[in-house]
């Protein structure tokens, strides 16, 4: 695993928390918007509470997915912020810390630093060739 590898997986799992949140907020507006169709004829009462109880149920399951890659999330920013920290050079350190721990875009970047993109792109291939990676990366 690279370094510029290692430091883009905070952003992705941040985008996968993300996602599974829109899941939880359509599947609340599915069991708020429950509607049942009325009609003369028979029917199962038990069926909408069956549909309610799986919806509830992955809304439950969901739930607990985010908060396990919320703490997964936690450790992984902490170790990277831990990594960048360690790097001498303040300007690597600053490009790093908002590119991979504040998912800024390149653009957001040059304006809070002052630099043209390519100039950063330099200061970005310096920085990863410094960043110690976790042995288990290796």
């Amino acid at each position: 695993m690279t370094a510029k590898d290692y430091l883009s997986q905070a952003r992705y799992l941040d985008a996968q928390i993300n996602a599974k949140i829109k899941q939880v907020e359509q599947l609340n507006y599915l069991a708020t918007s429950a509607t049942s169709v009325l009609s003369g004829m028979p029917h199962n009462p038990n069926k909408a509470t069956s549909k309610m109880a799986d919806i509830v149920g992955k809304i439950v399951d969901l739930q607990a997915e985010i908060n396990h890659d919320i703490d997964t999330l936690v450790d992984l920013k902490r170790d990277i912020a831990k990594r960048i920290s360690a790097m001498t050079d303040m300007e690597q350190q600053t490009l790093l810390e908002k590119r991979y721990l504040c998912f800024h875009t390149w653009e957001q970047i040059g304006v809070d630093m002052g630099y043209n993109v390519r100039h950063l792109y330099r200061i970005h291939e310096e920085a990863l060739e410094k960043v110690q990676l976790p042995a288990s990366c290796h």
